[in-house]
């Protein structure tokens, strides 16, 4: 992120959600059947997905204690890393769409800022993002 805006340069921020990890309903160890990539992805995993949901229960949490959607306060986090930072968030559902766009519509205070930092610090996702055979094609840089 650093680097991209010392370049000039746009940074995507694909799955801005976290694959749901994010969202007021993220899904269930019980759901993973439905979604082959996420059967092997390293952060749904056994033991990483469960840490994963009690972190991000602490996110929900906060969004709630806001009167925010997770997804909207995920992405209005982003929104404040720079002008060169760009969420692209997918969607098949107009529902999760609305909560995006709401996200781009908020303003958060230095104060919002600290206490999403607090419960999800950098590095608090468990498991790597992609396994091996997804790795083929993006760049791995941490």
């Amino acid at each position: 992120m650093q680097a991209c805006a010392e370049l000039g340069a746009a940074l995507v921020a694909f799955s801005p959600v976290g694959r749901s990890l994010l969202t007021d309903h993220p899904i269930r160890p019980e759901g993973l059947a439905a979604v082959p990539f996420l059967q092997v992805n390293p952060r749904f995993l056994p033991g990483n997905h469960e840490a994963n949901l009690a972190v991000t229960d602490r996110f929900r949490a906060l969004a709630a204690e806001m009167g925010e959607p997770a997804a909207a306060l995920a992405i209005a986090w982003l929104l404040t890393r720079g002008d060169h930072v760009l969420p692209i968030p997918g969607t098949r559902s107009l529902a999760h769409l609305r909560e995006a766009i709401r996200g781009t519509e908020l303003r958060l205070s230095a104060e919002d800022l600290a206490r999403i930092d607090a419960v999800l610090p950098a590095g608090w996702a468990q498991g790597d993002r992609y396994d091996a055979v997804q790795w083929i094609g993006p760049e791995r840089f941490c």
